[in-house]
């Protein structure tokens, strides 16, 4: 199977009406839309695959690393070699970077490829891998609110959906994170993002007056995120376990993260860090630094299913999914992944088991 062509599709899903949220890493106060970027690659027997780059505002950087960049490296070769071809790749464009838009689009190209082989041999992506379970423990990650009433509207609103676990966005916002602590009630998980917002000082400070809330893991809490010393040193005197890897993208890097005892939870995130090839790299070297393995999965398409996958085949019992908890006007598998009661199945068609809605596309399709 020969790669024929590669299309990026930059999207733009509108928010339901009267949506509100907070300035956070991802976006503006009261963001009205979620972008995002959908690659297809297609072999010159018809089969085609879809991925996801981690993307957000980086949408028109990451289209161009793919169109530009990845894909004339990448059209013309066979389609089943993906290892030796996404190393290859990786390689030659070593030159502009280990990381940011240029891997968001290797992982998309990566992710496409893996729904392509899976779909050749009729089996899924987690099949592929060796086997799995059929479904997974996920929790909802919530929109930044700063707004006390608001939070604990989207926690009774996710808790009404049946999620027992919950991630927080808020950030030094001890009335929001109280106000979820109280709406959730204690036997409901809680866990805090604060998107690398401090100083080790004032991590160690603010830590005090969180460790009321008896968070699972506090996130990526140090400033720069690559301070993995810390991040260590955080996670020594917080008594609050931390989770990071989002902004990892390396699998030396994870090793050095992990090596450094920095981690509790480590959050490889596909759609950034080089796709399901190098996803899969991760998960022994968490088992032998004992760490536990939480794919960070703040995407809503191919990124997401790729992640269930090698989750299902390669994780521990303890492991799960992140849900985008986020209300947009249109869904890319329209309701078919959608979690019940806190867990979500595994699709267990060829490759990744669903492909995206083409009429989200037509009509998402970015100008």
């Amino acid at each position: 199977m020969i790669i024929a062509k590669i299309e990026t599709f930059p999207l733009r899903i509108p928010f339901k009406a009267d949506t509100q949220s907070a300035a956070s890493a991802w976006g503006d106060k009261n963001l009205p839309v979620a972008d995002s970027l959908l690659a297809k690659v297609t072999t010159d027997d018809g089969l085609e695959g879809w991925g996801e780059a981690f993307s957000f505002r980086a949408v028109r950087s990451a289209q161009l690393a793919v169109d530009e960049l990845i894909g004339p490296l990448c059209v013309g070769h066979d389609a089943t070699q993906i290892a030796s071809l996404m190393l290859d790749v990786q390689k030659k464009l070593h030159i502009f970077g280990r990381t940011g838009p240029l891997f968001y689009g290797i992982s998309a190209v990566d992710i496409a490829l893996w729904d392509i082989a899976g779909k050749a041999v009729g089996v899924s992506i987690s099949r592929l891998l060796g086997g799995g379970v059929s479904e997974l423990h996920c929790y909802a990650s919530l929109i930044r609110c700063s707004d006390p009433a608001l939070v604990r509207a989207n926690v009774r609103r996710a808790l009404e959906r049946g999620f027992r676990s919950l991630k927080l966005h808020e950030v030094e916002d001890i009335a929001s994170i109280r106000a979820a602590r109280e709406e959730a009630g204690p036997d409901v998980e809680l866990t805090l993002d604060v998107n690398c917002a401090w100083t080790l000082h004032e991590a160690q400070s603010i830590a005090q007056e969180l460790k009321a809330f008896h968070l699972k893991w506090l996130e990526e809490p140090i400033w720069p995120p690559e301070n993995y010393a810390g991040l260590a040193e955080s996670r020594r005197t917080s008594g609050i376990p931390i989770a990071a890897g989002v902004n990892v993208s390396t699998l030396l890097e994870f090793d050095r993260l992990m090596g450094a005892g920095a981690v509790d939870f480590v959050q490889p995130s596909v759609a950034k860090m080089g796709g399901i090839s190098e996803l899969c790299k991760v998960f022994p070297v968490a088992t032998a630094r004992h760490a536990t393995l939480m794919p960070h999965v703040f995407y809503d398409g191919p990124g997401l299913l790729a992640a269930i996958h090698v989750t299902a085949a390669l994780g521990t019992a303890d492991a799960m999914i992140e849900w985008r908890d986020f209300d947009l006007e249109a869904e890319f598998y329209s309701g078919i992944l959608s979690p019940k009661d806190g867990r979500i199945q595994v699709p267990q068609n060829p490759g990744l088991g669903i492909d995206p809605d083409p009429d989200v596309i037509r009509t998402c399709l970015r100008a």
